[in-house]
């Protein structure tokens, strides 16, 4: 026997299936206003001479943006963003090379103002 299909279900389009998906939160990442951000202070330093290059990166619990002097090298810099920290200690940090936290912040803009109050450089 047949099985009746309604219009309606014929022309809907089908649900694409996320595997592993499932029950998860969605990814952390920065908003179009924190990236501006980042990347006007990303494009005053490459003007500069400071940086070169940078790479972006995302989990369910942080997102990163990595500055490089040379793409083969470690990160310079790394600017954190980790909404289960906005309460406690500020969503947003700045690590440096070796990993060691240099600034925190609530806001991106408190978190970059490392950037302006000294040159930072590696030696």
């Amino acid at each position: 026997m047949s099985e009746v299909v309604s219009f309606e279900d014929y022309h809907r389009p089908a649900r694409p299936a996320v595997a592993g998906r499932a029950g998860r939160a969605p990814d952390v990442f920065f908003d179009r206003r924190e990236l501006n951000q980042i990347l006007n202070l990303y494009a005053l330093m490459v003007g500069a001479g400071e940086w070169r290059d940078y790479a972006i990166g995302h989990d369910p619990e942080s997102c990163c943006f990595a500055v490089f002097r040379r793409s083969t090298d470690a990160p310079l810099f790394r600017i954190l963003k980790m909404p289960k920290l906005a309460r406690r200690q500020g969503a947003y940090a700045v690590l440096s090379a070796g990993g060691r936290v240099l600034k925190r912040g609530r806001t991106l803009a408190a978190a970059l103002r490392i950037f302006k109050r000294a040159r930072l450089t590696v030696v």
